[in-house]
């Protein structure tokens, strides 16, 4: 449902961060680890830990800001 929106955001935001999907069929673990419950749900992590999250669907505009306060 957001893949589209997550495509268009790494394109935006290439050489600024790394954005990409995880499908959690396949990797059950990832799932585990940071307790996802619900789909979608975007995790956003900065010098490798997990700082902030964001559940269900959102606009664009939505996740670039919280990208872009993330890299301020």
């Amino acid at each position: 449902m957001i893949a589209p929106v997550i495509e268009e955001l790494a394109e935006d935001f290439e050489g600024k961060a790394t954005i990409c999907k995880v499908n959690t069929d396949e990797q059950q673990e990832i799932s585990v680890k940071y307790g996802i419950r619900s789909i979608p749900a975007i995790l956003f992590f900065k010098d490798g830990e997990m700082v902030d999250q964001m559940i269900g669907a959102a606009s664009k505009e939505a996740f670039a800001e919280k990208i872009n306060a993330l890299l301020a």
